[in-house]
């Protein structure tokens, strides 16, 4: 903080001119590295759900259309409220189609299936769902609980494509492939009986995501 100083006017002028250009240089700065912020490239995607937070990394290298789809999908604020839907033990964990009521929050889907990039559907990765059409992704993703190597593709057939990998929060998607299982709404089996929403969803770059990094290893300290 500039302070006030008493003598000659000319001197007040210069003390109080050299404050206003340094004040000045500060917030250019700041404005400038949040620019530069805001234009870094989302390389990783941020889910707050009702278990606790997990973070994706999103290959956009590997997988372009996929993590162009999926981000659209977090800027459209589609998986705010959605649940887990469908859980498999020592297989998937499912979310991005249905809401608490179990009522389908469709989207048109069509993403160019991407499977044979050279990820594989091992455990902790992230793969996006789709129907018998290889091509039929949408909104809709799962968590690899294992290594499950019969979803990749082969030469006979296309596979299920992977888009990214946990980076953080594995021990959540863990604790929400333990909640017993049933049937309800339209699935006969497979929905947890305990409801998982999804609280928010957001694309993070590479240092927003370091500083989120940061947060929960000091809040452990």
């Amino acid at each position: 903080m500039c302070p006030l100083l008493r003598g000659e006017g000319a001197l007040m002028f210069r003390s109080t001119l050299g404050c206003f250009l340094a004040g000045m240089a500060m917030i250019l700065a700041t404005l400038a590295s949040a620019k530069l912020q805001a234009a870094s490239p989302a390389e990783y995607w941020l889910l707050e759900t009702d278990r606790g937070e997990i973070l994706i990394y999103l290959d956009r290298e590997r997988a372009p259309r996929t993590t162009a789809a999926i981000l659209e999908y977090i800027r459209d604020e589609h998986y705010q409220g959605l649940i887990f839907h469908r859980v498999i033990e020592g297989f998937v964990a499912q979310a991005g189609g249905y809401d608490e009521a179990l009522e389908e929050r469709s989207v048109e889907g069509g993403v160019v299936n991407e499977s044979g990039n050279g990820l594989s559907n091992r455990r902790g990765s992230v793969g996006l769902a789709r129907g018998a059409n290889p091509h039929s992704g949408g909104a809709q993703f799962y968590f690899n609980l294992a290594d499950n190597r019969q979803l990749n593709p082969r030469p006979d057939r296309w596979g299920y494509a992977v888009f990214g990998h946990v980076v953080a929060g594995m021990d959540v998607v863990d604790a929400i492939a333990e909640i017993p299982t049933e049937a309800a709404g339209p699935f006969e089996s497979d929905v947890p009986e305990e409801t998982v929403r999804i609280r928010d969803s957001r694309a993070l770059n590479r240092e927003q995501a370091r500083e989120w990094v940061e947060s929960k290893e000091a809040e452990a300290e």
